[in-house]
């Protein structure tokens, strides 16, 4: 699909739902599926953020040193020790600032678009943006598994085309939750902006050169 088709798709889709396009914003450039992450670190990525998610939830609630204990056995059985961002290797050390703890947390939603690029949840999962995940589901897709090759053997990765789709139509999202924020008679249907936002993230990590999803920008 090209990027013109692509764009006129999803703004018909959003029209759809009820959420103001904005016809001057760019098109989402092609990419190959060599452009993508590779799968490989796709899942290394998700399991590392879904553990340290775990740990940063459990530092909200004063359960620190009782998480570590039990969630360090479990990132070193998944072997993804070496895949954290910087606020998770904060978290993870027991260095963390209170904003780490809430960015991290937040992070389920960013994770929630790696499992829908991996195949482990359907398009309606994702685009649905009204309220946050199916935090119980997003747990037991690693819970349930042994270890990383488990998990792997569970996973089919997303054509590029599936995954730019996607990206244009959260980055319309995003602009019409933006846009709402400020000028509040802006249709956004029921969309929550951080939802929106931190899916959006997940799947731009799937298609940057960064690392780091924090080092991306999530300009509308």
């Amino acid at each position: 699909m090209d990027p013109r088709e692509r764009k006129n798709i999803n703004e018909q889709k959003l029209k759809a739902m009820g959420i103001a396009v904005n016809a001057n914003l760019p098109f989402t450039e092609n990419i190959s599926d060599s452009d993508i992450k590779s799968f490989e670190d796709i899942c290394h990525r998700a399991v590392a953020a879904l553990l340290v998610i775990q740990i940063a939830f459990d530092a909200s609630e004063g359960e620190y040193e009782q998480s570590i204990k039990v969630l360090a056995d479990i990132i070193d059985k998944f072997g993804v020790k070496d895949s954290f961002n910087a606020k998770e290797q904060r978290v993870y050390d027991g260095t963390f600032s209170e904003q780490d703890v809430v960015d991290v947390v937040w992070e389920y939603e960013s994770y929630w678009a790696l499992v829908w690029a991996l195949g482990l949840i359907d398009d309606e999962e994702l685009i649905k943006a009204d309220g946050i995940c199916d935090c119980n589901k997003a747990i037991h897709l690693v819970s349930d598994k042994n270890d990383m090759k488990e998990f792997m053997a569970g996973c089919k990765l997303k054509s590029a085309d599936e995954i730019m789709t996607m990206l244009d139509l959260f980055y319309r999202m995003h602009w019409a939750c933006v846009e709402k924020r400020i000028r509040p008679e802006t249709a956004a249907g029921d969309l929550v902006e951080e939802v929106v936002m931190e899916r959006r993230r997940g799947l731009e990590w799937l298609v940057s050169n960064e690392t780091d999803w924090y080092d991306i920008s999530l300009n509308t």
